[in-house]
């Protein structure tokens, strides 16, 4: 019953504050704040008003709320977790299965770390260029490259 009535106060001074800016001459903001004035009287007509107080003091609803809460913080602990491991279910069959199809080609070797790697090639600096130059862009064709952009 309160809870109505509160509703009506808001939506009614809400009205007339829509009311004092029309006389004003800025119609699309009174209609703005008529729209959002009329909302509350509209939810005591749907009876969402009655529902949400009914849900507020109700025991099992905030029994329903920790639950709720407890499935959130299970899924952005396991969202946590799969982007530390690397990445989906889907993502690492698809790795393990490009890996095994490198393997299974002929010629090829597993990777080692032993004599028969190669030391990684860094970009070299074209010669008459100083690499505090600002119109020098070798540095980021050398990445782009590196990329296979």
């Amino acid at each position: 019953m309160i809870a109505e009535t509160i509703c009506s106060a808001v939506s009614a001074a809400g009205l007339g504050i829509a009311v004092i800016t029309a006389y004003r001459k800025r119609f699309l903001a009174a209609t703005r704040i008529a729209a959002y004035a009329l909302v509350p009287v509209a939810l005591v007509m749907t009876g969402v008003v009655q529902w949400a107080a009914g849900t507020a003091f109700s025991p099992v609803a905030w029994a329903g709320f920790g639950v709720l809460a407890v499935a959130w913080v299970l899924l952005m602990t396991t969202r946590a977790v799969e982007r530390r491991g690397g990445g989906t279910r889907k993502e690492r069959r698809a790795a393990a299965k490009a890996a095994r199809g490198a393997a299974v080609e002929p010629g090829a070797s597993a990777p080692s770390l032993g004599a028969g790697a190669r030391p990684v090639e860094r970009p070299k600096a074209k010669p008459g260029t100083t690499s505090g130059s600002g119109d020098d862009f070798s540095d980021i064709e050398a990445i782009l490259k590196k990329h296979g952009i």
